[in-house]
């Protein structure tokens, strides 16, 4: 089967195995199959070779978290999130991966007031105490939220779909802690439903490609787009590589995570007590290997705690990965254990998490996680 890989991405794969400390799904089974290197021999297999789409071969494909974790530790530059994102879009594409009742949950996303209406049923749901445990919702759901208001003209505020309906209070903190750096924000809001990450994760490429063209129709060209979500700024950041058009890389280049953004403006917030906590920083794995912005959750926290610590795992993924934690729970959980013990290693007063699906997942597990934005916002507030 052509699963319509680039021959030379496929083949800049060494097969050295330096990827396998750092991939999470290998470290908790020890399967080669699980492994960066096992998928890649497996994508040219069923390629060159034509091998037959077994139901382990699946299996390979599904249970990658696509936490990229293995790029930065490649010698070869080998672009796998590329590789795992085409052969899934290929395989959804051809009926043998993401099924109906999965295409028809992302439906919402793209539909602020049908997903707020769902959230909101969600939440009542959840104080009745009918939500099963494997959808990790680790936090109290808001039923009501209040509106976001643009403070400015300055920049856009990317807010999406999930975190605003779950997590509007984090894109309010952000908003206030850009306030008081002198930076006025519009709020995205129906202009930007949806950024498309979860659809691109299960293979539905063209669903991101048609949520990124009405985002590039809907925002003035001329301003920054700052994402407080790790997950979307990644996503939103390789429009120019999804839709490969010059439009589309010019889109991409003015998006920004908003630590990033808040790192260059940091002088402009005033002086105050930093909050007396011990905070360990969580990478999220979309901020740390595919946006390379990391270091700058460091750089806006450290004013504002008194002691940031670092967890010793080297950046290992904690098994959240948008939905993956509801279809792999078990993977999931496994991947998680490693990531909380490390976690409880540095005994930390909080966690600091700049992704939502992170925050929940290891809330899950009684981790106290908390936005860098709401610190700040704490500290600035205090």
């Amino acid at each position: 089967m052509d699963l319509k890989l680039d021959a030379d991405d496929l083949n800049t794969c060494v097969q050295c195995g330096l990827c396998l400390p750092h991939c999470p799904t290998f470290r908790v089974t020890g399967d080669e199959s699980m492994s960066p290197r096992g998928r890649i021999h497996l994508m040219r297999e069923v390629q060159d070779n034509n091998a037959p789409l077994t139901d382990e071969v699946l299996e390979s494909f599904e249970t990658c978290v696509q936490c990229r974790g293995c790029e930065p530790a490649c010698p070869s530059s080998v672009p796998y999130g590329y590789l795992m994102e085409q052969t899934r879009e290929t395989l959804a594409d051809a009926g043998h991966m993401t099924p109906t009742w999965q295409k028809l949950a992302f439906k919402p996303l793209a539909n602020p007031t049908m997903l707020q209406a769902g959230s909101s049923a969600l939440a009542v749901a959840q104080r009745l105490k009918l939500v099963p445990k494997r959808l990790g919702i680790s936090e109290e759901l808001p039923i009501r939220r209040k509106p976001l208001k643009a403070t400015g003209e300055d920049v856009y505020f990317f807010t999406g779909c999930v975190m605003d309906a779950w997590q509007r209070d984090v894109h309010a903190a952000g908003m206030r802690v850009l306030e008081a750096a002198g930076i006025g924000s519009i709020p995205t809001n129906e202009l930007a439903p949806c950024c498309g990450a979860l659809h691109a994760h299960a293979g539905l490429a063209d669903d991101t490609r048609n949520l990124a063209g009405t985002m590039m129709a809907n925002l003035d060209p001329d301003k920054p787009i700052l994402v407080d979500s790790a997950g979307c700024g990644a996503a939103m950041k390789d429009y120019g590589h999804l839709l490969g058009t010059e439009a589309a890389k010019a889109f991409s280049a003015r998006v920004f995570d908003i630590q990033e953004y808040l790192a260059d403006h940091l002088e402009a917030l005033p002086t105050v007590q930093p909050l007396d906590l011990r905070v360990a920083v969580q990478d999220p794995c979309h901020l740390r290997h595919v946006q390379r912005a990391h270091q700058a959750t460091r750089t806006v926290l450290a004013p504002h705690v008194r002691e940031l610590v670092e967890l010793d795992d080297d950046g290992l993924c904690c098994g959240a990965g948008g939905a993956y934690s509801v279809l792999q729970p078990d993977l999931s959980g496994d991947i998680r254990d490693r990531k909380v013990a490390a976690i409880d290693r540095v005994t930390p007063d909080a966690v600091a998490s700049a992704n939502p699906g992170c925050s929940m997942h290891l809330g899950a597990a009684g981790v106290p996680t908390i936005h860098p934005m709401e610190l700040i916002d704490r500290a600035l507030n205090a």
